[in-house]
């Protein structure tokens, strides 16, 4: 899944590709260097990051979606919060929802997934986003969050094929929690759901490692290798070539590992 910032803020590109036109070059961009799916964002959310109103967030990435939904045959996912933005980007191309604000207590999003039939990528956060996690068994709470969830997004007629999971890496977590869920992603498969990864540069590898944000890209591409042999099926991330070439090495070696098993009987 390749990452595009339609915003003048976001923490690693901020800026970048906040002109629609650029927002398309640079996506054209990523589906030639190997992405499978977009993400498109018009509203940062990194730490301390200013709220955006709904206009904003529309002028910002319904421009990008139309015409990338005129020119690619991947899919297109909708980076959003807000019901409506979603409800816009669905209508204007894209097919499925990123929610990082999947613990909402109203109803409104998942009726707009469901009357769309759409994909709906439920990410694990606090309501506040980045406030911290304090629970010490950090794993079991977010398996815990992902089969409540999924139930309220039944009852709301979404069905369980149209669901992705995210363990939100860097949203209110600790440190040692980031790390601990990066650990138990496995336990997640059991939910039989495609679960999807976003580690890319983000602010834990530079707490552990003291890589500035332009410095992480080795730590990023661990991640991702290591996730893929733990059964994570989507990887989001800024440095498309780099990521798909990390996971295509790792799926040749898990691929063989049937092979070695025989060959050593």
């Amino acid at each position: 899944m390749g990452i595009v910032n339609v915003t003048p803020d976001s923490f690693s590109d901020g800026g970048n590709f906040f002109n629609p036109r650029k927002a398309v070059r640079h996506a054209l961009k990523l589906i030639e260097q190997g992405a499978e799916i977009l993400d498109i964002g018009g509203e940062s959310t990194r730490p301390n990051a200013k709220p955006v109103s709904e206009k904003e967030e529309l002028r910002r990435v319904i421009p990008a979606i139309e015409k990338l939904a005129r020119k690619i045959k991947i899919p297109i996912s909708i980076d959003t919060m807000k019901p409506a933005v979603a409800r816009a980007a669905l209508e204007a191309g894209a097919s499925i929802v990123n929610d990082v604000a999947a613990n909402r207590s109203d109803s409104e999003m998942r009726e707009i997934v469901s009357e769309f039939r759409a994909g709906y990528i439920c990410m694990h956060a606090s309501r506040g986003l980045h406030k911290l996690q304090r629970q010490k068994n950090i794993v079991h709470e977010v398996g815990k969050f992902f089969l409540e969830r999924l139930e309220k997004l039944r009852a709301a007629g979404i069905s369980p094929e149209q669901v992705a999971f995210d363990p939100g890496i860097g949203f209110g977590k600790t440190l040692e929690q980031n790390l601990q869920l990066l650990a138990g992603l496995r336990s997640f498969t059991k939910l039989k759901r495609p679960l999807l990864l976003g580690v890319s540069r983000k602010s834990f590898i530079g707490k552990l490692l003291g890589a500035e944000l332009n410095e992480r890209l080795p730590a990023s591409l661990a991640c991702a290798s290591l996730a893929v042999a733990d059964g994570v099926q989507i990887i989001r991330a800024h440095d498309v070539a780099e990521t798909v070439q990390a996971v295509r090495m790792t799926e040749a070696v898990l691929s063989q590992k049937n092979n070695v098993g025989l060959l050593s009987k």
